[in-house]
């Protein structure tokens, strides 16, 4: 309950500036901030009968004492007639809210708030970290703030257990260390989330992180139920990318949710979510994720969606990806495709299972169909900076090619990067292998040609969203079967031939004949 830590504000000292940026914030004046601090500390004395109260009657009753004390403490002449709203807002930021972090959980432009101890509060805006000059008071105003933020969900933080994971009821992701693991004084980060979740549509025309060739072919490798993996590193968008994937999964399919902590924001139907029980006071109340995947397992899911995988889980989830869970999804921390290769064996190792690395590769290499690249440029700005497909395995090597991939131009005076993503020329095997009648309708997303510099297709079938959802929801047996793509030797001629060459030799080879093929 929110009143339980109302008396703890009476040990705070001077009231923390609010506001930001700093180049357009007027310093509060002394006689201002003395004027909230004496209503603060009148109206938190006379709640200290409240405890277990809900939040909706302590609000309620919160807003009805501030009237009651600005009416009894009429503003000081000097100061302007509207401060009485900003002194409101802040007693009730300050009473039932997160305090100085509450200007920026309004702000929806703000992604992610970092504080660094009681005087430093940055904010991610528009991609670009900015100091406030929001403060807290002390170390102790933080500690207040972070057990508001642990209560609802049941988690404490303390000197035995001096960092936590949690979320607010908004979906926001909450992760705080206090000392003496912390040097710099109690840490809190929040990565805020969208109250409306993206649409692919958004990520295209609004962000510009894809083109529209990219956005139509990860939606036609969800609809054929091909196994993908996120990777890119720190806030790059992984999570945001992956709930737009999910959105293009059929409503008839069941999916298993699993996650660390809850942040994919999933709409389907038929959908259970499962989340991970942080370690305690005692090891045995600890569910991880891997204990999640197993359960998984025996709820007869069509898809599994994990998060992030960051360890041990990650055998569970390549394994349950190669036995009939087609179509799962994933994310993992990596800076290239070839790295997030690379950490997938370490993690499959992280399991404590006795594998050779031929044995661990190969079953990434049948397990793993696509690997989708995220990064942040330099100018803050997330895109989509390449897409690869996993074809197989060669003389112990897992084989790629790459389908499409950023290449920057050149670095504006702004600071903005300017680049585009391009399609290769290379046709994905998995299209290799499906009829000409059927993967016809898709041969313009992978020609460099049709994509113009403003990110819009220069030629496609004007029924080609028609013809593609016609085909994926009404599948014949020469196309797709249950999801599946049929073999069908007489379209893979060539590829099985350039087996055993590098990925960059596919490429090419796969380009010549995707150009003889468009010939014909």
């Amino acid at each position: 309950m929110l009143a339980d830590k109302l008396l703890a504000f009476e040990a705070l000292g001077k009231t923390p500036q609010r506001g930001y940026p700093q180049t357009q914030q007027q310093v509060l004046n002394e006689e201002l901030i003395a004027y909230r601090t004496k209503l603060r500390s009148e109206i938190v004395g006379e709640l200290e009968s409240k405890f277990g109260m809900s939040d909706a009657e302590l609000r309620e009753i919160v807003e009805k004492r501030i009237e009651v004390a600005l009416h009894k403490n009429p503003l000081p002449e000097n100061l302007a007639k509207n401060a009485a709203i900003e002194v409101k807002q802040y007693l009730m930021d300050e009473i039932l809210g997160l305090g100085p972090l509450e200007d920026f959980m309004r702000d929806e432009d703000v992604d992610e708030i970092m504080v660094n101890g009681p005087d430093k509060i940055f904010v991610e805006k528009y991609g670009k970290l900015q100091l406030t000059v929001n403060k807290f008071t002390s170390s102790d105003h933080v500690k207040t703030v972070i057990e508001r933020i642990l209560m609802p969900a049941g988690r404490t933080i303390n000197e035995r257990t001096p960092y936590v994971d949690a979320r607010l009821l908004d979906g926001s992701r909450v992760h705080a260390i206090i000392p003496p693991l912390s040097l710099t004084g109690p840490m809190i980060t929040i990565r805020k989330f969208s109250k409306v979740p993206l649409t692919i549509d958004d990520l295209v025309y609004r962000f510009k992180s894809m083109t529209p060739s990219v956005a139509d072919f990860l939606k036609l490798c969800v609809k054929m139920k091909k196994n993908i993996v996120v990777s890119g590193g720190a806030s790059s968008g992984k999570t945001t990318l992956l709930n737009v994937l999910s959105t293009f999964i059929s409503p008839t399919e069941r999916i298993i949710c699993i996650e660390d902590s809850a942040e994919l924001n999933l709409s389907q139907l038929n959908l259970g979510r499962l989340e991970a029980r942080q370690q305690g006071t005692e090891a045995k109340n600890q569910v991880t994720i891997r204990d999640l995947v197993k359960n998984a397992l025996r709820m007869r899911p069509d898809r599994i969606i994990v998060g992030e995988c960051r360890g041990a889980e990650t055998l569970d989830m390549l394994q349950a990806m190669n036995t009939g869970h087609d179509g799962s999804l994933t994310t993992l921390h990596a800076n290239s495709p070839k790295d997030a290769i690379a950490r997938l064996e370490t993690m499959v190792l992280m399991a404590g299972v006795d594998l050779p690395l031929r044995a661990i590769r190969e079953q990434i290499a049948s397990s793993v169909n696509i690997i989708v690249q995220n990064g942040r440029l330099a100018d803050g700005k997330r895109k989509l900076l390449e897409v690869i497909e996993v074809v197989g395995m060669e003389d112990n090597v897992v084989q790629t090619q790459t389908i499409f991939e950023f290449r920057k131009k050149w670095i504006a005076e702004s600071g903005d990067v300017v680049g585009k993503i391009y399609p290769t020329g290379v046709i994905p095997t998995f299209l290799e292998k499906m009829p000409y009648e059927f993967t016809k309708q898709y041969m313009h997303l992978f020609d460099p040609d049709t994509v113009s510099e403003d990110f819009t297709i220069v030629s496609a079938p004007s029924s080609q969203s028609e013809l593609s959802q016609e085909a994926l929801e009404n599948p014949s047996e020469e196309t797709l079967e249950d999801g599946n793509v049929s073999e069908d030797n007489s379209e893979t001629e060539g590829f099985e031939e350039d087996g055993g060459e590098s990925s960059h030799n596919l490429d090419n080879k796969a380009s010549k004949k995707n150009k003889r093929r468009r010939k014909n």
